[in-house]
């Protein structure tokens, strides 16, 4: 089985054939086809670094969950309440 290492969006990623992960948002559309660089490619023990692209299909766009951000200083009635969702892409890897 092939693999490698990808990065994207500031983040590294060990990906195989026709597995499907969310990274952080592409700026591509679903159904189109977008090449990742691949740090680290390899099959069984062997493994070339820096050498290769990887090849995959957007599949969907979404945001994650929401998570808060709560700020309190104790005795000083200061309060604030804040919420984010973090925007993904669905890939599924078709190519190493």
């Amino acid at each position: 089985m092939s693999y490698a290492i990808i990065k994207t969006g500031g983040k590294q990623f060990a990906v195989e054939k026709g597995q499907v992960l969310r990274v952080p948002s592409i700026g591509e559309d679903a159904g189109s086809k977008v090449e990742l660089t691949a740090l680290l490619s390899g099959t069984g023990e062997k493994a070339s670094i820096g050498s290769g692209t990887v090849t995959a299909e957007v599949l969907s766009h979404g945001r994650g969950e929401k998570v808060i951000v709560f700020k309190k200083k104790r005795r000083k009635q200061y309060k604030r309440k804040q919420g984010h969702r973090q925007g993904y892409t669905e890939i599924k890897i078709e190519n190493i």
